[in-house]
């Protein structure tokens, strides 16, 4: 009588991890080479951002430029000899963190993917490329929307007619720097909430039922937020408000895209045990 060979056992989720194991020293030496990296690519490129930091600060004033009606009406000032200075170093600093944050991020996920199934590092992927892409958006915003909308209502509030008090805007260079890099952050930042929430359904945190429920709490939160994270002024914290409501609703919209998908592979998985 013929010997029958044993199948193989399918692998399972545990052994996928198996000689994953490390002692936390070597842990801590894994992390100690993702930070190094990091600073290194983020020191790189602050050296090549300084020295084009004076077309990168003129870059980033041309929102201003466009609510002026043109360079010509637009001036600026330092009020300190290192004033110019320091702005073109917090210049280079925007650039490298902007520039390299997927750099950082790719970082980030190689140091925890070793500890993750292979259908969670599969689902993180997508998250790690959606986030620069959505802070990208969010700062597009501020570029070429929120940023000319507010400096144009600020403008609107200067003198210079005859029989007056003349009241001309000149604001600093490290001011205006401030003011719009304030903006970029706070939108990039605030534009991740599709990508939170749709992660968080991912592993079952969240529903639709729990966020279409949520939503008079939603608004709350998020004029709270429009009002922390934003300059003072109406036209800068209503340009973000707007924008976090209308993410929310798309949140919700791919949450039910998730659940969707998930019905349809337990669908199919349980169909697939009947059949056995």
């Amino acid at each position: 009588m013929a010997e029958t060979k044993q199948l193989p056992k399918p692998e399972t989720e545990e052994d996928e991890l198996k000689g994953s194991e490390a002692p936390l020293l070597d842990h801590l030496i894994e992390l100690r080479k993702r930070l190094i990296y990091s600073v290194i690519a983020i020191a790189v490129i602050f050296v090549a951002c300084f020295a084009f930091a004076q077309p990168i600060y003129n870059l980033l004033t041309l929102p201003f430029v466009w609510a002026a009606g043109g360079v010509e009406n637009v001036q600026m000032i330092t009020t300190s000899p290192q004033e110019q200075f320091f702005t073109n170093m917090n210049v280079a600093l925007f650039g490298a963190l902007f520039i390299g944050f997927p750099f950082i991020a790719t970082q980030i996920y190689l140091f925890v993917a070793p500890g993750l199934y292979k259908k969670e590092r599969n689902a993180f992927i997508p998250y790690l490329i959606a986030t620069p892409i959505f802070f990208v958006i969010g700062a597009a915003m501020v570029y070429f929307v929120v940023g000319p909308m507010a400096l144009h209502f600020f403008l609107g509030m200067q003198q210079l007619g005859e029989g007056q008090v003349q009241i001309e805007l000149q604001t600093r260079v490290s001011e205006y720097l401030g003011f719009i890099m304030t903006l970029i952050f706070a939108f990039g930042v605030c534009f991740q909430l599709p990508v939170v929430l749709t992660l968080l359904a991912r592993i079952e945190l969240v529903n639709t039922g729990h966020l279409a429920k949520g939503r008079r709490y939603a608004i709350v939160i998020i004029l709270a937020l429009a009002a922390l994270l934003t300059p003072p002024d109406p036209i800068s914290q209503i340009g973000l408000a707007l924008p976090m409501y209308a993410l929310y609703e798309l949140s919700i919209l791919s949450v039910k895209w998730v659940e969707r998908q998930r019905a349809k592979k337990l669908a199919a998985e349980a169909a697939e045990t009947v059949g056995t």
